[in-house]
Parts: C-alpha cells; sequence; structure tokens
C-alpha cells in the first residue's frame, strides 16, 4: 500500500524563485507538449507516446528562443510528458476528459520532482537543481523510495507531497460489524455491536459559525469596494482582501477535513470485521438547492475515501451497499418497509412498537447487511 505524506518546506528567498521558474518552465511544457500532439493529430498521424515526446526535449532546450529550459531539471520535464501521456491514457480510457491547457492564472503552481532525483534527510530535502531545502513536519519520515514527488504552492506555503510504499498492519480484528450512517443533521451515526456512536456536525459549532459570519463580512468589502471603484479594477485593497478571503477558505477546508481524519481513526480503531457504507449519489443530492449546502460542507466523497483506504491498511472489510437499499425505510426489529417516511421523520416508528432515531435505525439495518 501506498501511503502519502505532505511537509511543508521553507526555502529561501532564491530558492523559491526557482520554485516559480520551475513550475514556469512545468506549465510551458505542458502547453507546449499538448499543442504538439493536437497538431499531429490534425495532420493525420497517430498518438506521440510519452518517451517519444521526451526525445523532443533536447532539440527545443537547443533552440535560442527556448534556452531558458536548461536552467530547469531536465527530469522535471520528462516527467511533465510522462503526465501527459497519463492523462491520454485515461482519456482513451474514458475515464477522465480530454487533457485541457493549464492557465497561468487559474492553475495551483505545482511542479513533479523525479523519483531519484530527491533524498529526504532529518531537517532538510535535496532536490535537483535546486540545492538543500529546510522542511517542517510532525511526520517521522522513512527513509525508503518516494512515489509521486511533486512541490505545490498552496495558501502562501510551499508543500512537499510524496507517497511511499509500505505493509498492510496486520491487527487482530474483533468479531464485530459495523454500519455508518451519513447525514446533514450529524456527520455520521454508527452502530457497532449493541454501541451507538454519534459524530456531530462540525459546521453547526460555534468556532466554524465565527469563521463563516468573517468570511461573509469580508466577501461583502470586497463586493463593496468593486462597487465603490466603478471600473471593476482590483486595488491594492482589493487584492488585499481577496487573500485574506482565500486564506480563510484554506483554514476551513482544513478544519473540516481534520475532523473527518479524526472521526475516520477513531472509528478504526474499534477494529470492526467488516464496514458497511451506502454508496451515495452526492451529485443528485446536490441537485436540492436547500441542501446543496450542507452536503457539500460535510464532504461525503472525502469520509468515504477515508474509510475505503483505512480499511484496506488494516485489513477490515469494506461493503458498500446499492444506493436502492432501504436502509432508512427498513424496521430494524421487524424488517417492514414503511414507504411513506419523509425526509422531515426524525424519528422512525414501526407499527410493531418500535420507535428509534431514524439514522441510528438506518446504521443497525446497515450493520446486519448481507451480500
Amino acid at each position: 500500500m501506498i501511503r502519502s505524506y505532505k511537509i511543508r518546506l521553507l526555502p529561501t528567498i532564491e530558492q523559491e524563485q526557482n520554485f516559480l521558474q520551475h513550475a514556469g518552465c512545468a506549465r510551458f511544457i505542458w502547453n507546449w507538449a499538448l499543442t504538439y500532439q493536437m497538431e499531429d493529430y490534425k495532420n493525420g498521424n497517430k498518438h506521440i507516446s510519452g518517451y517519444n515526446m521526451i526525445r523532443l526535449i533536447t532539440p527545443l532546450k537547443k533552440d535560442i528562443r527556448y534556452n531558458w529550459l536548461n536552467d530547469v531539471s531536465v527530469h522535471m520535464l520528462q516527467t511533465v510528458m510522462l503526465d501527459l501521456e497519463k492523462s491520454y491514457r485515461n482519456f482513451f480510457k474514458k475515464k477522465k476528459k480530454f487533457p485541457r491547457f493549464k492557465s497561468k492564472k487559474r492553475n495551483v503552481l505545482n511542479f513533479p520532482i523525479h523519483l531519484r532525483r530527491i533524498c529526504v534527510k532529518e531537517s532538510f530535502v535535496q532536490i535537483e537543481k535546486i540545492g538543500k531545502v529546510k522542511f517542517q513536519t510532525n511526520y517521522n519520515i522513512p527513509v525508503a523510495k518516494y512515489i509521486n514527488s511533486r512541490i505545490s504552492y498552496i495558501n502562501n506555503k510551499w508543500i512537499l507531497s510524496f507517497g511511499v510504499e509500505c505493509e498492510n498492519q496486520a491487527r487482530e480484528l474483533t468479531d464485530k460489524p459495523m454500519g455508518i450512517d451519513l447525514g446533514v443533521k450529524d456527520l455520521a451515526t454508527v452502530a457497532y455491536g449493541d454501541e451507538c456512536f454519534i459524530f456531530h456536525n462540525i459546521n453547526k459549532s460555534k468556532r466554524m459559525k465565527m469563521l463563516d459570519h468573517k468570511l461573509k463580512h469580508l466577501k461583502r468589502n470586497v463586493s463593496r469596494k468593486y462597487h465603490t471603484n466603478g471600473n471593476y479594477e482590483k486595488t491594492n485593497n482589493i487584492i488585499k482582501l481577496e487573500t485574506q478571503i482565500k486564506e480563510l477558505y484554506y483554514h476551513i477546508f482544513c478544519i473540516r477535513k481534520n475532523y473527518i481524519h479524526q472521526t475516520t481513526h477513531k472509528l478504526i480503531e474499534l477494529l470492526p470485521k467488516r464496514v458497511v457504507m451506502e454508496d451515495l449519489n452526492v451529485s443528485g443530492m446536490m441537485k436540492n438547492r436547500h441542501l446543496s449546502r450542507a452536503i457539500s460542507e460535510q464532504c461525503f466523497s472525502e469520509f468515504i475515501r477515508q474509510m475505503k483506504y483505512k480499511c484496506e491498511w488494516n485489513g477490515i472489510e469494506f461493503v458498500q451497499v446499492s444506493r436502492f437499499f432501504p436502509s432508512s425505510k427498513a424496521c430494524s426489529c421487524c424488517g417492514q418497509i414503511k414507504k411513506d417516511l419523509k425526509l422531515s421523520d426524525r424519528v422512525y416508528k414501526c407499527d410493531c412498537g418500535n420507535v428509534i432515531d431514524r439514522d441510528y435505525n438506518a446504521a443497525i439495518n446497515l450493520m446486519r447487511y448481507e451480500a
């Protein structure tokens, strides 16, 4: 299994300029190669493989117009070519859309690092053409072969991300299954044997409400400055406020993701033999204009993704039932299906006398699910 790491780099001013230069060259070589492929296809030729595209880098660097490509790592340029080839393969397999050009304004500044051209030590990272760069992290970085190493500029911070191949953790599991029902009122309602765990919606907490109020206030200030300006040009004050908005958005994103990590970690530490969840149609749920914002803030897809890889890592069976499985409508006591159950009915009442919380009832049905 591949475990990913993210560490913050602390470059000097000169090293930061090198980072920007590498990111610009990576964007240029991607757009140049994509243009070359499209024009070659229009002329009636077949798709050029990634390794054949790599052979075009040397003649390109010898051209006087592009001699500045010699200032960056050639291995980085080769990796960009292979990334484009991978994007084409995903398009041919109908997994993703056709590769797009990278914009200088909209795309995140990032560039790859060749696998053999990076060395992580105790207090610094050795990067080709850049040198020793200090970093800051709480992880114990293992000495191993790093996979898919990249440097990105996120929220005014340089982040190095890479993967390390490691063995799955062999842990002794219990004989209890676990059912997890995701919702808007609470993030997750968990049935584990005879126990019930409820993880509340962090977006309803006082801290998140204060951050949301601050975000609305900043947006309102920017909107008023645009209207006062008249010609909708960005002044220094507008740029300053928009920077604060971006930082606040990133701060809120990190809080939500950290909460999901803490929640999934607590569930995995219970060591169930099987975890059962619903295959939610998140894109369909987002069409409800009354609940779309609340659903997007809950990050259901991220929760399911984390549960999947953490179950795989610990040897726990992960099951996703069909979205048409009547987990909420079926009684957990007698099995009778209540077809007229509404979304506003938060308490499930059955003719057999069973009165139970709607979400906990769904979690029990998921826990007892048998394929």
